[in-house]
Formats: C-alpha cells, structure tokens, sequence
C-alpha cells in the first residue's frame, strides 16, 4: 500500500512543476494512509527533476517521526501532520510559493470569492490566517503554522473540504483534497483565481458576487443535487 502512495505523492509533486506553480524546490505534497497512520511526503530540499518515487518519506502521523526513507522529509512535514491530525477528511495536502496565491498571503488578504470559476470549487473566500507572533515563529514555527491554519478554519467555522485551501499571513498557499493528487488540484485553481482577482480588484476594487451565483456554481459541481459532469 505505501509504495503505491509513493508512487501517488512522486506524481503529484511533479504535476506542482508540469502545471507552473513551483520554482526550484519552492513546495511539496503529501498524502496519508489511514489505515496504517502514516504519512508519505516529499523529501527536503530535493529538485524534483532528479527526484523519483523511492526518494519519498514516510512519517508515522501519530508520533511524527520518520520510518522509512533516505532523506529528511520536508520541512513543513510539521504544518501537514497538523491537518492530517485535526481534519480526519484531508487525504492529502499541497504547499506552494505560487505568485498571486503569495501576493495575498504577503497583502494579508483573503482570496475573494469573486466570480463562477472561484465558485466551482471553493465554497466562499480563500482565507488569510493571522500573523504569527515571535514566540509562535521561534519555538515551533512549521507545527505553529498548521496550529494557525486549523485555529482560522475553526474560527469561521466551515467544512475544510468546501474550502480546500488558506493562505498563511507572509508565507503563503497551503491547500487539501480527498487525496495527494486532488490537493495539487486546488493548488492550482486557487493560484488561477488569485491571478484573476488581482487582474479584477485592479480594474474594480469594489467588485463583489452574489451569494446566489456562488450557491449556483459551486452546489452544481458538488452535494447531492450535483449535475454538472458525466
């Protein structure tokens, strides 16, 4: 089971470079078994174009320690052990620097829900966390980081799969999904709306969507009255 979710987290990581949204070694994707509690992850600091499936870490989820791997595991292997932990419906988790997603996270802003592609396949706006204070960065700072995004989901109170990413204050993007693949997934919608909300706020800075146009947009694709798709 785990050298196929190996092998499931390699592809997703690559897809993070085939769809533009990592530089260098600038993010990282992981996924979880439940059945077993452990986590694969991509390795620290290794370019993905001399990366393959054997390089990844498993991490049990319970303990956080690593069992299986040559390499460290990244260094936010923290941040994710936190969502796999507080959210039991996360099956895999994306990290990125992209662009526009940043602009926000460094802006502090959240992604507005401005129009029916936002709508498809988040539930409302993206949310900005709040700042982490001294102590917060200097004592645990990557398991600090998950502890602010989990405290910000909880503090709007939302389903963590109907808004399946965040922007973390002057860092940047985390999203999630149903698995490793699903989380790059709406890591790079959520980088294509933040692009087109920057080209949007530019041209109109009070632009704004109907509750019902997101209701429409986003229950078409997604509960039990969905119809759009085969």
């Amino acid at each position: 089971m785990l050298e196929e979710l190996k092998k499931r987290v390699y592809d997703a990581n690559l897809d993070l470079v085939a769809k533009g949204v990592v530089l260098y070694t600038w993010g990282n994707v992981s996924a979880i078994d439940r059945e077993s509690g452990m986590m694969v992850i991509k390795p620290s600091g290794v370019d993905y174009a001399n990366m393959t499936a054997d390089d990844m870490v498993v991490v049990n989820v319970a303990t956080g320690q690593k069992v299986e791997g040559k390499w460290k595991p990244s260094s936010d292997t923290p941040t994710h052990l936190e969502l796999y932990r507080a959210f039991k419906e996360i099956g895999g988790v994306t990290h990125t620097h992209s662009t526009n997603a940043v602009a926000f996270a460094q802006a502090g802003m959240s992604i507005p829900a401005l129009g029916t592609t936002h709508a498809d396949y988040f539930y409302g706006d993206i949310p900005c966390t709040r700042e982490l204070s001294k102590d917060e960065v200097e004592e645990a700072y990557e398991v600090n980081t998950g502890k602010v995004i989990i405290e910000t989901i909880k503090q709007y109170g939302y389903d963590v799969l109907a808004i399946p990413g965040i922007v973390v204050k002057n860092h940047g993007p985390f999203s999630w999904g149903t698995d490793a693949a699903d989380s790059v997934y709406k890591a790079v919608v959520m980088e294509e709306v933040a692009n087109m909300d920057i080209r949007t706020l530019q041209l109109n800075p009070n632009s704004s969507m109907a509750q019902y146009i997101l209701d429409k947009h986003y229950f078409r694709k997604h509960g039990p009255k969905a119809y759009y798709g085969q």
